[in-house]
C-alpha cells in the first residue's frame, strides 16, 4: 500500500515483548490486521497513538493477511468516551470486527462509524438513538435491503397503528398476531427516517437491529455486552444496545 489513509483502532493485543496486533478500521480497506512492531518499546513514539477512538493516519505494507504498520499519526486527541458512552464505542468497535469481512472496502460505513463516535463523545443524554442509526446504516451497506414503508404482502403503504410481521427476505406483512417480531407502522416509519422520539420506538429499532444482525453475528455473544453487564446495572434508563429492554 502506498500513502496515507485516515483510520481507527477497533481492537489490539500485545504481541511478542514490544509489538502490538491491532484490527483497524481503515477508509479505502475496510477491515485490516497489522502488526506495529516495536509499538510497546519504551522508545516508541505510537504508545499514546495506537489507542481505540483516536482518530489516525497510517499506512502499511506487506502481501500476507497480516499487513506490516509503517507509520502512524494521531490526527487530533482520541474522542472522549468515558462510561456509558465508552461501553457504547467498544459495542460498535466490536460490532464491526464480528460483521464487516477482512479487507472489503466500506468507505461510507467509515464515515457513519466515525460520526457515531462523535456523536457518543459529545451526548448527555440517551447514546441508544445513535447505536441504532449506526447499526441501522451497516444493514444498509451491506445489503441488506428493506422496504420500511409499504406491506410486503398488499404494497399498500403501512398504517401508523397497524401491526405488521417481519419476515426474512420478505418484509413486512400485515399481522394480528403480536410476538418479538412485530412492529407498528409508527415504529416502521420511524426505522425509516431514522428519527427515534420516544422509548417505544427506540425499543423497536432495537428489536429490529437484534432480528437483522442475528446472521452476521451468529450465535457467539459480544464481548462488549457481557462487559457492560458485570459493570453497570442492569436497569439503568440509559444502558447500551444489548441491555436496557
Amino acid at each position: 500500500m502506498e500513502g496515507w489513509q485516515r483510520a481507527f483502532v477497533l481492537h489490539g493485543r500485545h504481541y511478542s515483548e514490544t509489538s502490538l496486533l491491532l484490527d483497524l478500521f481503515t477508509e479505502s480497506h475496510g477491515r485490516v490486521r497489522v502488526l506495529a512492531k516495536g509499538a510497546r518499546s519504551k522508545r516508541s513514539n505510537l504508545k499514546g497513538a495506537l489507542q481505540p477512538f483516536t482518530p489516525l493516519l497510517v499506512r502499511w505494507g506487506g502481501r500476507g493477511e497480516v499487513k506490516t504498520l509503517r507509520g502512524a499519526e494521531a490526527v487530533s486527541l482520541s474522542l472522549p468516551l468515558s462510561g456509558i458512552t465508552l461501553y457504547c464505542g467498544l459495542y460498535v468497535n466490536e460490532l464491526v470486527s464480528r460483521v464487516l469481512q477482512h479487507e472489503t472496502p466500506f468507505p461510507e460505513l467509515f464515515f457513519d462509524y466515525l460520526h457515531c463516535i462523535q456523536t457518543l463523545a459529545g451526548i448527555s443524554s440517551s447514546p441508544e438513538p445513535a447505536l441504532r442509526r449506526f447499526e441501522l446504516a451497516m444493514l444498509g451497506h451491506l445489503g441488506y435491503g428493506v422496504d420500511f414503508l409499504h406491506c410486503a404482502g398488499s404494497g399498500e403503504e403501512v398504517a401508523d397503528e397497524m401491526t405488521y410481521s417481519y419476515r426474512e427476505e420478505k418484509g413486512f406483512i400485515a399481522s394480528l398476531v403480536i410476538n418479538n417480531r412485530s412492529f407498528t407502522g409508527r415504529h416502521l416509519r420511524a426505522l425509516y427516517e431514522r428519527e427515534f422520539h420516544d422509548a417505544d420506538s427506540l425499543r423497536a429499532a432495537k428489536r429490529f437491529t437484534r432480528i437483522a444482525l442475528k446472521p452476521y453475528l451468529g450465535g457467539k455473544p459480544l464481548k462488549s455486552q457481557e462487559l457492560f453487564r458485570q459493570f453497570v446495572p442492569k436497569k439503568r434508563a440509559d444502558a447500551p444496545p444489548a441491555d436496557a429492554e
